[in-house]
């Protein structure tokens, strides 16, 4: 497995291996079947491209209220908790006693995006974010923590897994687009991505 550092971001290249990809996406599945996919619109009132859905204590939330976390679905249940094998990720590449309290999934058709942001709104920055990528590969951008200026981006492909912490945190980033057909994870292609987040 390679590490790479990009902008205080580590990128662990392949860490998980097909059969590893295979086991998350079947707990994926599982939350997908209790909470399923939604297609969220931001405050005002555009509709993203990505749908997303949660598991863990909060969910990650917006819509005419703004951007937040929520204990509920928007169809009123709690969120399932997030699974072992997801969790572990995040015990192996912090190794935090700290555990995170949402795992966002969002799906990438081959058409979407996401625009450059922060995330910020958790309550304390000192804790990392982990990023999952399964599916096609998406071209992720990088800048700094102020908008604007200069970017660096990286492909990122079925496996790969993003640490966002320290310094790094705050910077902003967001993916420019997917390239279709360059996984045969998902059998109807597309990306999926799982963001691990303290939330308190």
């Amino acid at each position: 497995m390679t590490i790479l550092r990009l902008r205080g971001f580590e990128i662990h290249k392949g860490l998980l291996d097909p059969a590893g990809q295979r086991a998350v996406l079947d707990d994926v599945r599982a939350v997908v079947k209790s909470a399923p996919f939604f297609r969220p619109v931001t405050p005002g009132g555009q509709k993203m491209s990505v749908r997303m859905t949660s598991a863990g204590k909060y969910g990650w939330m917006t819509d005419s209220k703004g951007y937040r976390y929520a204990e509920a679905h928007p169809d009123g249940q709690v969120w399932p908790a997030i699974p072992d094998r997801i969790m572990a990720i995040w015990d192996q590449l912090t190794g935090l006693e700290r555990k995170p309290e949402c795992c966002l999934i969002n799906y990438y058709a081959v058409d979407a995006k996401m625009g450059m942001h922060q995330d910020r709104d958790e309550a304390d920055f000192r804790w990392p974010v982990v990023s999952v990528s399964l599916g096609d590969e998406a071209l992720f951008r990088i800048g700094g923590q102020k908008r604007g200026g200069k970017t660096d981006s990286v492909w990122l492909q079925s496996g790969d897994v993003v640490v966002m912490g320290g310094e790094a945190r705050l910077n902003h980033h967001g993916v420019d687009r997917i390239r279709a057909g360059s996984s045969k994870l998902l059998p109807k292609g597309g990306r999926i991505n799982l963001t691990m987040r303290v939330v308190d």
